[in-house]
């Protein structure tokens, strides 16, 4: 993290440098869940459902510099995109919570100083997510998940 500056976390999302950018993900995993939108509300659910290149464990993208290879409507989130996308991040993401003017939280690794607390909190995905490709997705509606918070 050398490259990064300090605090770099409270500056303006578009300040960011690319690998400051990259660096304010907690390693949750709650974007790679599969999502449910409802067109005619606009209502979004989370699921169990996993990415298929989430893994359960770490939390991470398996394959994350060639995803879109693997998974081409995977979302490439930028400051420049964050307006039409912020609303069906997590409420507790740290991209969503920054463009909310809102601080971390202090389980991110950011401020507690270790990446495991996002896990030990209980403010990951770990261990508790069914691959995509274990469950049709007409069956989705069956994994949604009442609180993601």
């Amino acid at each position: 993290m050398s490259k990064l500056r300090p605090q770099f976390w409270t500056l303006p999302l578009t300040s960011l440098t690319p690998a400051e950018w990259e660096a304010l993900c907690d390693g949750c995993g709650k974007c790679c869940l599969n999502k449910l939108e409802y067109e005619d509300t606009g209502e979004v659910e989370f699921t169990r459902v996993a990415c298929r290149l989430l893994d359960g464990e770490t939390c991470r993208c398996a394959q994350y510099e060639i995803r879109h290879q693997f998974v081409p409507e995977c979302v490439r989130l930028t400051p420049k995109n964050i307006a039409d996308i912020a609303y069906w991040m997590p409420a507790t993401c740290a991209y969503r919570l920054r463009f909310d003017g809102q601080p971390l939280e202090p389980w991110h690794y950011l401020i507690s100083g270790d990446r495991e607390t996002v896990h030990s909190s209980g403010n990951s995905v770990r261990g508790w997510t069914v691959p995509e490709f274990e469950v049709p997705e007409e069956d989705w509606d069956n994994y949604i998940i009442e609180d993601l918070s």
